[in-house]
């Protein structure tokens, strides 16, 4: 696959030939990696329809692009006047505003794309138990049940607030889809975020048994089995549970892929560091399905490579280089300095934003001799890069921080040129109370002093936390930060940050930043802000389903 370089007003132009339906693929350096949607509409009658028809049960939009803008990796650039928004789709989302745009990335193609998987799933599922649910198509079910519980998470995670153990009774869920549609528009109660858990924990105690390697040629555009393992896992991380028994299957379930030696299984990241970032080779290695580290990869239609990445659009608002040195991947951690990290981040020659080269650029071409079409991009969705973490994460909230900290040794060899072993008095160190006499780096000490709390105007990587759930100052508050700051490097421009925002109940803001010295601060989304749930579209408040409510 080779990178794209165009123009943003060939960018704009391409956005009016956009539309919501799958066409098939012929831009032959990139077929390897994409499915051909089977016609939904076939008598589902025989295994081999079956099958093919699981294809349609994946998103086909990304919600990388929405999450990123949303979350705390986002400001807006004030220097330049030049600096614009990619789209009002862009500027509506990092502004918390409720979205009318309806291109691609957007609350309109993210529900309509997440909601037409669940029914190719849903079909799926109702033909199997039309021709009797016989053994030899259990395969078939579990990943019919995985794609259902997965497009159902997703949505609950975007569309609703957190998962909150004293308020999911009361909280706005989401309608879970069990059924083929008979009606054109139907509309549904929306149910509470504690049904929609629970029914999503079913989905995935019934598939996650009968998920199969061996059902399709390329496994990792399916739900095979270590990827429906790191989904229940990151699931039940997410599904806190006042006597913690969450965090045990969190575990179980996560120790399934990492195994005894978890670091055989992470990414090479010293590896891909010495790759190339021209024509997209990185990239193309970062997605690659051979890569051990990627349990999971799907195919979407997204702007988003474009937006965060090297290109000359969408400086308005992005991820900066004031984010980038004080809160992410050119912060001080517990690993040290960012000059420690084996994958470099890239400043862009034109514009303010700060990048790490991930997700690879191609093109979906609608029309060949006419050069129209849309952009795609692989998503790497679930990762033993960000599993292990999952599990450093649940041990620490389950009190097990000797095998926290070794989760989080692994992961700091993997990604960091740093030797030794992560212990309390480094992270306390790091992440404590910071006990020195100023610093260049808004109370970041720049010896072994610990750190202030984050500020708008004096930030660190260190967010007061208040989530619904208990989190111990000390070794275990401690522990929670380095977790959250990892995998804010980590899985930087894939849109986990927001989730974690939201489940931890981190205060964030909107800044003006012209340059080091001018940030002024222009909102704020406070942990109760029910801009957290993203509004649903338009179109389906007003078919009649209940909106989220707005102060």
């Amino acid at each position: 696959m080779s990178k794209i370089t165009i123009n943003k007003d060939r960018v704009f132009v391409m956005l009016l030939l956009i539309t919501l339906h799958s066409s098939l693929f012929t831009l032959t350096s990139c077929n390897e990696y994409l499915d051909v949607q089977p016609d939904n509409r076939a008598a589902l009658d025989n295994e081999s329809k079956i099958t093919d028809l699981l294809v349609s049960a994946y998103p086909e939009t990304s919600y990388f692009f929405l999450a990123e803008m949303y979350s705390d990796n986002t400001d807006r650039n004030e220097k330049g006047k030049s600096y614009t928004a990619f789209s009002n789709l862009q500027e509506q989302a990092a502004l918390w505003q409720d979205i009318t745009d309806i291109n691609q990335d957007s609350p309109y193609a993210i529900w309509g794309h997440y909601y037409k998987a669940i029914a190719a799933a849903n079909n799926v599922i109702i033909a199997i138990n039309k021709l009797g649910n016989p053994k030899h198509l259990d395969p078939q079910r579990g990943e019919a049940l995985l794609c259902r519980a997965y497009c159902h998470f997703v949505l609950g995670n975007l569309f609703c607030m957190a998962y909150s153990p004293k308020t999911c009774n009361q909280d706005l869920g989401l309608t879970y889809i069990t059924h083929a549609e008979s009606e054109v528009s139907p509309v549904y109660e929306r149910g509470t975020m504690a049904q929609l858990y629970r029914n999503i924990a079913a989905d995935i105690e019934a598939g996650v048994p009968l998920v199969s390697d061996n059902l399709h040629e390329v496994v990792k555009f399916h739900f095979n089995k270590k990827a429906a393992y790191a989904f229940a896992a990151r699931f039940y991380l997410y599904y806190m549970q006042d006597d913690l028994s969450n965090l045990d299957k969190a575990i179980h379930y996560a120790s399934l892929v990492l195994g005894d030696r978890p670091g055989d299984v992470l990414r090479d990241w010293q590896a891909l560091g010495k790759i190339s970032t021209t024509d997209g080779q990185r990239g193309n290695a970062f997605v690659d399905v051979a890569d051990k580290a990627n349990l999971l990869i799907l195919s979407t239609a997204s702007y988003w490579q474009w937006i965060y990445g090297p290109t000359g659009v969408a400086m308005r608002y992005t991820h900066n280089d004031k984010i980038a040195e004080t809160e992410t991947c050119k912060s001080r951690g517990f690993w040290g300095s960012n000059n420690s990290f084996y994958f470099d981040v890239t400043t862009s020659a034109v514009g303010p934003k700060v990048l790490m080269y991930k997700l690879p650029q191609f093109f979906q071409y609608t029309d060949v001799t006419k050069g129209v079409g849309y952009p795609k991009m692989l998503m790497p969705v679930f990762t033993t890069d960000a599993l292990i973490l999952d599990r450093a994460e649940a041990y620490a909230l389950k009190g097990d921080f000797i095998k926290a900290m070794q989760d989080l040794t692994t992961w700091m060899h993997a990604f960091t040129t740093t030797s030794g072993v992560v212990d309390a008095t480094m992270l306390s160190n790091t992440y404590g109370p910071y006990s020195g006499s100023g610093s260049a780096m808004g109370g970041i000490a720049t010896s072994s002093t610990g750190m202030n709390y984050y500020t708008p105007t004096e930030p660190t990587p260190k967010k007061r936390l208040d989530p619904d759930f208990t989190v111990a100052a000390g070794t275990q508050e401690d522990i929670i930060h380095a977790v959250l700051h990892a995998r804010r490097v980590t899985c930087l421009h894939e849109g986990l940050r927001w989730f974690d925002v939201k489940r931890y109940g981190i205060e964030i803001y909107r800044r003006n930043v012209k340059d080091e010295s001018y940030i002024t601060v222009f909102d704020t989304l406070t942990k109760n802000d029910p801009r957290r749930a993203i509004q649903l579209p338009s179109h389906v408040i007003t078919a009649g389903i209940q909106a989220n409510p707005r102060n």
